[in-house]
């Protein structure tokens, strides 16, 4: 069992993601004394007689003021079993770009839902980007639950929604756990609820703490190296006149003096000759080590290429097949011509054709749309300017993944991955 679980939350606004987070930090004792006194203070000013725990994660003072999450809040606490990176993510419609943000590095999310409300639009729509980045677990926390006098018959209907809809998204049955919770009161949150004595399973930490999680699939010991350049290094000086090195962070995989890699596009083959760091080298370096790469044969290596394994190389292609979670106000139709960051890599780009349209709301595809609205999730064909190496997004959440950007103010437009869409179960 890893002890590093990524963990993301996500629902709908006033759902209580805030205070849940805010519960988890102060149970487990991982809340500074002098945070928790300004927390109280801010409390008292507010009339409030016990402190709002919400504040805890709203740290910008925006959020505070308007009472929901705007930006993803990475928090970190730890037990005595696991360590915990968390990111909490907003639940505004306005905000999804957000969660997608939050949720891309997730190995399980907890996606709360008000007791008093079940299952809403934003709840179906957060579930279907959760399973289109792959994320592995999922819990689902029915908060609030004392203001439905904890009901078992509420819990177990929107448990039952829930479960069949996230099934039918292809996660397995036991992928997926509800739990009856109230962030404000602490029940079923880090300790077990005498007041849902009709409830046997974990509280949301013991789950934490103790469910399987595989491994990133990048960070695998077989995962196929990949390595994007950054910067290359020429010093130029007298005592390294020689010396030419490519800077960067192993994307999957590592990689080692003498192994044989191609750099791509172009499909130039060489061999490691040394892997350089600040203070020397290293006998090898894997998944998200920063290192410089000096390669035995001088090719033409620049910014924006990609080194990898010369034994299971990806495909480099001017034509993708796509997925596109759109995250602009602005509509996307075909034909519009934009910028797609992949890698290091900017390119020019055309979209050139909308094949479908994912409805997560009622799980079915409407082919060839006209276009694809804010939130949207879409199946596309994108051309670009230049050749690049790509890979299945199932095989690489980082070489499979690409952001659309629009070439007049930089903006992002959407959250692209490699391959096709959702496929629904019936």
């Amino acid at each position: 069992m890893s002890d590093l679980l990524r963990l993301a939350t996500a629902g709908s606004v006033d759902d209580g993601k805030s205070t849940l987070v805010g519960r988890l930090l102060y149970d487990t004792k991982s809340v500074l004394a002098d945070q928790l006194d300004a927390v109280t203070r801010a409390s008292v000013d507010r009339g409030l007689s016990t402190p709002d725990l919400s504040l805890l994660v709203d740290g910008l003072r925006s959020e505070r003021e308007q009472g929901i999450t705007i930006d993803v809040a990475y928090r970190y606490f730890a037990t005595p079993k696991r360590t915990f990176v968390l990111a909490d993510t907003p639940g505004h419609v306005q905000y999804t770009r957000n969660t997608v943000t939050g949720a891309s590095t997730a190995q399980l999310a907890v996606l709360l839902v008000d007791a008093r409300k079940g299952v809403l639009e934003q709840t179906r729509r957060h579930a279907a980007v959760l399973a289109l980045l792959g994320v592995p677990q999922l819990v689902l926390a029915v908060n609030k639950i004392d203001l439905v006098d904890y009901d078992e018959g509420i819990f177990e209907v929107i448990a039952k929604e829930f479960t069949e809809h996230a099934t039918r998204l292809g996660y397995p049955i036991g992928s997926v756990l509800s739990i009856p919770v109230s962030a404000l009161h602490g029940d079923n949150v880090v300790t077990p609820s005498e007041s849902t004595s009709w409830y046997e399973g974990p509280t949301l930490l013991d789950h934490l703490e103790n469910v399987p999680v595989e491994a990133d699939r990048d960070s695998a010991p077989d995962a196929p190296f990949r390595f994007p350049v950054q910067y290359v290094i020429r010093p130029r000086t007298k005592e390294f006149a020689d010396y030419r090195g490519y800077a960067g962070q192993v994307s999957t995989g590592s990689v080692k003096p003498g192994d044989e890699v191609v750099v791509l596009p172009s499909g130039g083959r060489t061999t490691v000759e040394r892997v350089d760091v600040h203070n020397g080298q290293l006998d090898e370096a894997s998944t998200g080590q920063s290192v410089t790469l000096v390669l035995a044969d001088n090719l033409d290596v620049s910014r924006g290429d990609l080194i990898a394994s010369a034994a299971d190389a990806p495909t480099v292609t001017d034509e993708l097949d796509v997925t596109l979670a759109w995250l602009s106000d602005t509509e996307l139709r075909p034909g519009a011509r934009l910028l797609v960051k992949h890698g290091t890599k900017t390119v020019q780009a055309i979209v050139t054709d909308l094949r479908a349209r994912f409805d997560e709301q009622k799980l079915s595809t409407v082919e060839s749309p006209e276009l694809l609205r804010l939130n949207e999730i879409g199946h596309a064909t994108v051309r670009v300017s230049e050749p690049l190496p790509v890979d299945e997004y199932a095989v690489s959440r980082r070489t499979g993944a690409f952001l659309l950007i629009d070439p007049s103010d930089g903006s992002t437009l959407a959250a692209g991955l490699v391959g096709k869409p959702l496929e629904v179960q019936p």
